[in-house]
């Protein structure tokens, strides 16, 4: 997915080193859903580091020339996807548009902005996927647009195997240019977690919903 200079566990160290990523067994993170979590991802600081955000278009770019060569648009998802969709459409010299979560209640009540027509195809650019609702809600109103749309790809995901199944269950495409298994490999060769740690946050990602409570 990632070209031969930056790898998806490069990524990972990228994003641990800039505190992108927290790991925390020992004192779980609570997520807005509820979930407690060793682990919290904001991919929006990799916009206040040049290079690593440097690292992470030109990573997107080359994905999407290998994986999807007719793309003719690049979607950003509001509002973490779209600085990463904009440096993506101008290395790729192709229009860029951005999709909130829900329709304006004001004005046009445009749930899309940018000129998108019906039949062009679409790459989905999104900073993660965790269980992967608000990224196929963002796939989804560009479809009913009457546009193609060819996948999805982030940054970093959780690899749920619930994410997995709902996109498989919508019949779109997603990836990732790194993800919590190179994460992992990445803490614990930098020292960032032990052994019993890692041992931790493995199992927390079969179970997310109940490990802590157990």
């Amino acid at each position: 997915m990632t070209n031969t200079k930056t790898t998806a566990k490069e990524i990972a160290g990228k994003l641990l080193e800039i505190g992108a990523v927290h790991l925390r067994p020992d004192q779980p993170f609570t997520w807005t859903s509820g979930i407690k979590s060793p682990i919290y991802c904001d991919n929006r600081i990799t916009m206040s580091y040049p290079t690593v955000r440097r690292q992470i278009a030109q990573a997107f770019a080359k994905a999407i020339r290998e994986k999807y060569p007719q793309a003719e648009v690049i979607a950003g998802t509001a509002t973490a996807g779209i600085p990463h969709a904009a440096w993506v459409a101008e290395i790729l010299d192709m229009p860029m548009i951005y999709v909130r979560d829900k329709a304006k209640g004001h004005g046009r009540q445009n749930q899309i902005e940018g000129a998108l027509h019906k039949g062009q195809k679409v790459v989905v650019i999104e900073d993660l996927i965790s269980t992967g609702g608000s990224s196929l809600k963002a796939a989804q109103a560009v479809a009913e647009e009457g546009a193609e749309v060819l996948g999805v790809i982030a940054i970093f995901s959780y690899q749920f195997p619930d994410a997995s199944a709902l996109f498989a269950e919508a019949g779109i495409e997603a990836s990732t240019l790194s993800n919590y298994t190179a994460l992992l490999e990445a803490a614990k060769e930098n020292g960032v977690i032990t052994a019993d740690q890692e041992s931790i946050l493995a199992d927390w990602r079969k179970s997310p919903k109940t490990f802590f409570s157990s």
